[in-house]
């Protein structure tokens, strides 16, 4: 299954996400199953570019304190989605310092760069990220990158979330995971860059 409509897709759900969390927050453990079943199949994904196989331990982990913390969560689908990844990335970079396994240091882009359009790179490489290979690749740029890639594309948040869940500016994650893609997209053998119309990733 292809990527490309991934974040789209995502974003149709946002609706269902949301009524499901604010049942569960009433307690009502079927909607809280419904949430899950929304929000893991991305959740894993970002987690298996940061931590590999470890992903189903560390999701885990996340979703433990989600379900404990799921009480004081405010906001709609779309804001679930942050705040989940937020948790699951505290949780892998922890399980990172357990392993003593120190993140590739992150060089903080200054420029800000919009995506290429929808014929380009980024869709090339999005159209792969399904797959397990395409996520080994993803865990091979620097970790900027990847978890720009991974938040923007795998879990489908728009630049302002992701940057929340990384604590940068909009603009230095959109610059990474444009690079990011760029690099992936010259892995898997898509050389040209079209530069059409400027579009965000995901739109």
């Amino acid at each position: 299954m292809g990527q490309g409509a991934a974040p789209r897709r995502i974003r149709a759900y946002d609706g269902e996400l949301g009524a499901a969390v604010g049942r569960a927050q009433q307690g009502d453990e079927a909607a809280f199953a419904v949430a899950y079943r929304l929000v893991q199949p991305g959740l894993l994904g970002y987690l298996r570019g940061l931590v590999g196989e470890d992903a189903e331990d560390v999701a885990s982990d996340a979703w433990l304190e989600i379900a404990r913390d799921l009480g004081r969560f405010q906001g709609d689908g779309a804001g679930f989605r942050g705040w989940t990844a937020t948790i699951a990335r505290h949780r892998a970079l922890d399980h990172l310092r357990r392993q003593r396994a120190r993140p590739r240091p992150a060089v903080l882009e200054q420029d800000v760069l919009d995506l290429p359009g929808p014929h380009s790179t980024h869709d090339q490489a999005m159209e792969a990220l399904s797959t397990e290979q395409a996520l080994e690749l993803v865990r091979g740029l620097p970790r900027d990158q990847a978890e720009a890639v991974l938040l923007r594309v795998v879990v489908g948040l728009d630049g302002p979330a992701a940057a929340r869940v990384l604590d940068k500016r909009p603009g230095a994650v959109r610059t990474a995971a444009y690079r990011g893609l760029k690099r992936l997209a010259r892995q898997l053998g898509a050389e040209s860059v079209t530069d059409e119309a400027p579009r965000t990733l995901g739109e």
